[in-house]
């Protein structure tokens, strides 16, 4: 077997590998390469980059993943209150007939012990299967949690040696790997500035309102509202437009009106910010193609796939005007 099919065997497998943990490499590289220029401040202050990217890493812990943290449990409370309220509501005995099956009957309060243990012995394996998927989906996000962080350390300190050994070692010209490390940069920064920078203005302004609107579980519309901003055209207003009518219906139309004002600025901010943002961090790439690159990637690779899929998309797009302009050179 000739070598190069060997060698490009081996380079598919351990590609294959370290699929399942690309999303938080990725990530973990983005973070450094935007930090880059406070990586070089801090390593002229604070004798090399080994000890500004401690430092770094622990900054990237304290201004980023507390808050995502906190944000999720506040999110998860949220959730259990808004499941409460709902339970306590006079349609709950409806609401409870159509979560809880038939075999159970209709009340909670004068349950049989011989349908309790039917029931187990008929949906045991369910939730068995149920409570492994969730075991699962923590131990994977606890991992990937890892592997950001000591990623994000690994990059800060190693990081030009590391573009230095993948760039003798590629498989592609000099040029190319160097066409293609700018647009991997690129995907980053458009990513996290100008399309993250943008869609987190809009959540805020938007969450604010809520507050000030007294609108039941202001931060899980928040979140719902970060989600619809990634949608080209329609964005924040697929959230709170419904949430202002339906104020204005109930007669609160104080409240309605305060929304309203907040929902109109939180959508024009788009068109302020993301223009500005653009300066920092640009992703040449419509933004459907974005939007649909997001989709289709946390399809194939999960929620990584949101990062992921533009990613893969740029990147393709840039090896075909590799190509192209190869071709053009060549029948020039």
């Amino acid at each position: 077997m000739p070598l190069r099919y060997v060698v490009g065997a081996l380079v598919v497998l351990g590609a294959l590998a370290a699929l399942p943990l690309g999303g938080p490499i990725v990530l973990a590289i983005w973070t450094a390469t935007l930090l880059e220029p406070l990586t070089t401040r801090w390593a002229k202050r604070f004798g090399g980059r080994g000890r500004a990217a401690g430092l770094l890493t622990v900054l990237v812990v304290v201004v980023i993943l507390v808050p995502l943290v906190v944000t999720g449990v506040s999110l998860a409370a949220a959730a259990v209150d808004l499941m409460t309220k709902l339970r306590g509501t006079k349609q709950s005995s409806d609401i409870v007939g159509m979560l809880v099956p038939s075999e159970l009957g209709p009340s909670l309060e004068h349950l049989n012990p011989q349908r309790i243990a039917a029931f187990a012995r008929r949906h045991g394996a369910d939730a068995l299967q149920t409570a492994q998927a969730a075991l699962g989906a923590l131990t994977a996000g606890v991992i990937g949690l890892v592997i950001y962080v000591f990623g994000v350390f690994e990059c800060i300190a190693n990081g030009p040696r590391a573009v230095a050994w993948l760039r003798q070692r590629s498989l592609v010209p000099r040029s190319a790997f160097g066409r293609l490390s700018d647009a991997f940069v690129e995907t980053g920064r458009g990513l996290f500035v100008g399309i993250g920078g943008t869609a987190l203005l809009q959540t805020i302004v938007a969450t604010i309102g809520y507050v000030v609107a007294g609108v039941p579980q202001p931060l899980l519309l928040g979140f719902v509202t970060l989600l619809a901003s990634l949608i080209p055209s329609v964005g924040t207003g697929l959230v709170w437009a419904p949430v202002t009518a339906l104020l204005l219906a109930s007669g609160r139309t104080s409240a309605g009106l305060v929304l309203l004002l907040f929902g109109c600025a939180a959508s024009l901010i788009d068109n302020f910010a993301r223009p500005w943002l653009s300066r920092y961090g640009q992703l040449r790439l419509p933004s459907y193609v974005i939007f649909v690159a997001m989709l289709g990637g946390i399809v194939v690779f999960g929620s990584f796939g949101l990062v992921l899929g533009p990613l893969f998309v740029r990147l393709g797009v840039e090896a075909l005007d590799i190509w192209r302009d190869r071709r053009s050179a060549r029948a020039g």
